[in-house]
């Protein structure tokens, strides 16, 4: 089954639906959406830049963050990290929101949770410049040192406790956007990820615009227009993109002839793959797995 654009998190305690992941460039721990893989979830996520520079796309539009920033995401949001620094580090925090309403039809949940988590706010950047901000980023590195450090009795509750105070300071301190988000808004959204689900699951076949636009119910025209005002790019770069994406897994992971890969990710010729792949990587297929070989070694 090839994995879905939205990513259904697997909590390493079921009874507390709470993860951190920890990512480079190269890996993430535990295993989950790393670096370069657009997705969206049910939870919300704070993201907090622990080394060198990143930068995070949401919902089409780029946020540059340094050292010790952060954003928070909200659910439900296509994202993506595209840039990190070379040895960068970041950790995401991702819980679901009824861990904010202590129970459910809760007034902290009806006036204090889903009036900002079902508004048009789409995320919020964390820079520190102002006091309360900072606060915010001192409890994020207090919780990764949480998550760090060996689970002692009460480690659910710390972090639990520290969830809620930082939302609490977070709204109290922006404007709540009295409106959910427009009706339009979420329609594109989902019409969106209803298009990139249908690439990632049939990129190795040979698929045609008029097929991704028909999963929306959209013309070709509308369909690339969504796609260039929310990716940055048009339904076949960003094809072309993903089958690379999985061409370099298999180099890395699997013995199959560069000709063989070619045609698992969906290239009918195999020098169109060497040259889309050089465009990307700047490495030929070839050079690629010697290259990530001779860094394992």
């Amino acid at each position: 089954m090839e994995k879905q654009l939205h990513e259904t998190i697997f909590y390493p305690d079921v009874s507390f639906p709470y993860i951190m992941y920890t990512h480079t460039i190269h890996r993430s721990i535990p295993e989950g959406r790393g670096f370069n893989d657009l997705h969206w979830h049910e939870e919300l996520q704070i993201t907090l830049v622990t080394k060198g520079k990143l930068v995070i796309q949401v919902n089409g539009i780029d946020h540059e963050l340094e050292t010790g920033q952060a954003i928070l995401i909200n659910k439900g949001v296509l994202h993506v990290t595209t840039g990190l620094t070379h040895n960068g580090q970041y950790v995401s925090f991702n819980f679901p929101e009824k861990l904010l309403a202590f129970y459910a039809d809760s007034a902290m949940e009806k006036n204090y949770v889903l009036p900002y988590t079902n508004s048009s706010l789409v995320s919020l950047v964390i820079r520190g410049e102002i006091e309360w901000e900072s606060q915010v980023l001192e409890m994020l590195r207090d919780m990764k040192k949480k998550f760090d450090m060996k689970k002692n009795w009460g480690w659910e509750y710390e972090v639990s406790i520290k969830t809620v105070q930082l939302w609490f300071i977070i709204i109290s301190n922006i404007p709540l956007s009295s409106e959910e988000a427009p009706k339009y808004l979420k329609l594109q959204q989902e019409r969106l990820q209803l298009m990139l689900s249908f690439i990632h699951q049939n990129y190795s076949n040979h698929i045609t615009l008029q097929e991704i636009a028909n999963v929306a119910h959209l013309s070709v025209s509308e369909c690339t227009r969504s796609f260039k005002k929310t990716i940055h790019m048009t339904p076949y770069d960003y094809l072309i993109k993903y089958r690379i994406k999985k061409s370099s897994e298999l180099l890395i992971s699997t013995d199959y002839t560069i000709t063989e890969i070619a045609h698992r990710v969906g290239f009918n010729h195999v020098n169109h793959f060497i040259q889309s792949f050089k465009k990307h990587h700047e490495k030929t297929p070839k050079d690629f797995r010697k290259f990530r070989h001779e860094i394992r070694e």
